[in-house]
């Protein structure tokens, strides 16, 4: 476990504990104070599953919006139930308003259009009207101390000083007015408009998280870190122009209202069959919704334990629908259907397969995973540049070609397990639900483009080119997982003045875990590595999982202390770096593989001799043997003649510099001794 000192593993191990000189050993994971007290109060375990003592806050939230596309306004009602399962007696509330990273004077860390913010109207709690004491000459800047019954807003975080503290075990209830004008795409990132889709992410005053580790979270959103968001239900009521077509978070409870039997029929199509049903066509987008008063239509969402909601509009999408099964009973039978929806504008490149992509990966990373809970899936086009995660909603934008709209949609679509269900701080902890899905998405890619089919080409998803961690292993620009996601540097080794992290954070957060758990994976096995990984995310669905938490689960699944992989991997930039020095044999005699380790990182060694006569024969390094402080290594094989020796010879090792890890020999090893270096 990271509590225990790799001194004491070492010795347990019957190891001598190398002299400095000879190599520096990784340092043990030593969780900070605040999470070492959560464990003393029995709220987390060192088995990394949530202790017995473990509450959490709950925001619930009844809201209604309506989109002005004359103005590109958005005005907004709503009621938050904010409920204190805390064992604390809370003084104050901190409520998160992201739109206003778009307000004059605020604080941010990537260039945005400046379009107002959120302005609140009306505020109150429990019936009680609450003063604004903050400043309008500089609202981006620190309002001080916020009595009972006010509030400040200081940039995105607001202050609300309670007329009476909310007792442990209370609720409370917020009354909220606000507006804000939807920002440009281009001016914006992960929502906005360009004038023909809207998609309204961040659209409402949310709750920060308040936990059992820091309490409140109140760091301010700066437009590069994404959320920390509590789980809750959510209605929404949605008001739109009569010739959008809208889509949202959770389920739409009234689509008698607002489709024609014929778009109903055919949605039913798409449930009851394995194909992809063209919903609404551009052809007949005029007869796909219901006849609505006034030029405007109401849509309706409910959703259930979720962090989030989202909603997209345009009166230029088609629409295509498929379902995906998944075995939510766990009988073996994939029976109950999930409804793909696919909103695009005609002729957008690769998007008339965005359904059956999105089907697959629903279907396929419930099967890895555990099954989606949720009613629909839908993907989004247009607006942004990438991909964008919502609970039950993903944006991705742009022409792209089959193979990459696959992979942006897969990988969105496994942010419905991270974080979307198990819910980690992203915006600390970026690692914990990018890498875990940049893992997953490599995985996805392996399984759909196997070359089984005629529009399926062979992609290694694994190929070391692939993946961004090789880019700045062992330069001095990577920057540790570990880092908060605001706290990147800028340029990261791209030797470009880029908004927060460029390189750096894309490696350390996305590519540097995914090729980790894949070296576990080769380290530990499919079966077991997956078998962790399922454990730790049913173990903290729906709730606030910290790394240390991931750490520890995966070692009480895995059956082993990992400080000596975390550390280097994680809390630094160590790098692996095996090479072959020798190799040596002789008539007879017994082949003899000279290993030395260039990096700071351990990682077990594999070596493979392949003999001239098509056997192979693996031998392994054992990390205790880098852990003792050797820099080298030998390892012997059964004699014979000798075609090749290979280090890492499937590829899970994640060594920096390959130039080194083959042998050739220049002439076939007979007669008498040959001794070669590594090539």
């Amino acid at each position: 476990m990271p509590f225990r000192s790799l001194i004491l593993v070492l010795l347990a191990l019957g190891l001598s504990v190398a002299p400095a000189a000879q190599r520096v050993l990784p340092y043990p994971v030593t969780p900070p104070p605040p999470y070492q007290r959560a464990i003393a109060e029995g709220t987390r375990t060192l088995s990394g599953s949530p202790g017995p003592s473990y509450w959490q806050n709950r925001a619930d939230y009844d809201l209604s919006a309506r989109l002005d596309v004359d103005t590109d306004r958005v005005t907004g009602s709503g009621t938050i139930t904010y409920t204190n399962e805390s064992p604390d007696d809370l003084s104050f509330l901190v409520l998160k308003l992201r739109q206003n990273v778009h307000a004059p004077g605020v604080q941010r860390n990537r260039p945005v259009a400046v379009t107002g913010g959120m302005a609140l109207r009306d505020f109150s709690v429990n019936g009680s009207v609450y003063s604004d004491v903050t400043d309008p000459d500089t609202p981006g800047a620190y309002q001080g101390t916020v009595e009972p019954g006010q509030y400040a807003i200081f940039g995105t975080v607001m202050t609300v000083g309670l007329q009476e503290p909310l007792a442990s075990g209370e609720t409370a209830t917020i009354d909220v007015d606000w507006e804000y004008t939807v920002p440009p795409a281009g001016g914006t990132f992960r929502q906005g408009t360009d004038g023909d889709v809207y998609y309204l992410g961040y659209w409402y005053p949310t709750v920060a998280v308040y936990d059992d580790v820091y309490g409140w979270h109140t760091d301010p959103y700066l437009g590069m870190g994404e959320h920390y968001l509590e789980f809750g239900d959510f209605s929404v009521e949605f008001d739109a122009p009569a010739d959008m077509l809208v889509y949202g978070t959770g389920r739409l409870v009234n689509a008698d209202q607002v489709y024609t039997p014929q778009t109903r029929e055919r949605l039913d199509a798409a449930l009851a069959g394995d194909g992809v049903v063209r919903v609404v066509t551009e052809a007949d987008r005029a007869a796909a919704l219901a006849p609505a008063l006034d030029g405007r239509r109401v849509w309706r969402f409910e959703a259930e334990d979720v962090r989030d909601v989202a909603l997209s509009a345009s009166a230029s999408y088609v629409w295509d629908a498929t379902r995906a099964l998944v075995d939510r009973d766990g009988d073996g039978t994939a029976g109950d259907a999930v409804l793909i929806n696919s909103f695009y504008r005609p002729g957008t490149a690769a998007w008339a397969r965005s359904a059956e992509f999105a089907a697959f990966s629903i279907e396929h990373l419930s099967e890895i995973l555990w099954p989606y809970p949720w009613p629909h899936m839908t993907a989004v086009e247009g607006v942004i540049g990438g991909g964008m995660e919502y609970p039950m909603m993903t944006l991705i934008g742009g022409d792209r070609t089959d193979p990459s709209l696959f992979s942006v949609t897969y990988h969105e679509i496994a942010h419905m397990w991270y974080p979307m269900m198990v819910g980690s701080n992203e915006k600390a902890y970026t690692w914990m639900d990018e890498g875990l899905t940049s893992f997953l998405t490599n995985e996805g890619v392996d399984a759909f483009w196997d070359g089984s089919a005629p529009d399926r080409e062979r992609i290694d998803a694994w190929d070391r080119r692939r993946q961004s961690h090789y880019l700045l292993a062992g330069t001095g620009y990577a920057v540790p997982p570990m880092r908060h996601n605001d706290r990147f540097p800028v340029g990261g080794g791209t030797r470009q003045v880029d908004p927060v992290g460029g390189a750096a954070r894309g490696v350390a957060s996305y590519s540097t875990p995914a090729v980790a758990l894949h070296a576990l994976r080769g380290l530990f096995g499919d079966a077991a590595l997956f078998e962790a990984l399922r454990d730790y995310g049913r173990a903290w669905r729906g709730a606030h999982p910290y790394p240390y938490d991931f750490f520890q689960s995966m070692e009480d699944g895995l059956g082993e202390d990992l400080d000596w992989f975390w550390t280097p991997t994680f809390f630094d930039t160590w790098t692996v770096d095996h090479g072959i020095a020798t190799v040596t044999s002789g008539p007879g005699a017994e082949v003899v593989v000279r290993i030395v380790d260039g990096g700071m990182a351990p990682m077990p060694a594999v070596a493979r001799v392949t003999y001239a006569d098509g056997n192979t024969v693996d031998e392994r390094v054992p990390v205790e043997t880098w852990l003792g402080g050797a820099v080298e290594a030998t390892l012997r094989f059964p004699a014979g003649e000798v075609a090749r020796v290979e280090l890492d010879p499937d590829g899970y090792i994640f060594d920096a510099d390959p130039t080194n890890d083959v042998w050739e020999p220049e002439e076939p090893v007979t007669g008498a001794e040959d001794t070669g270096s590594g090539r």
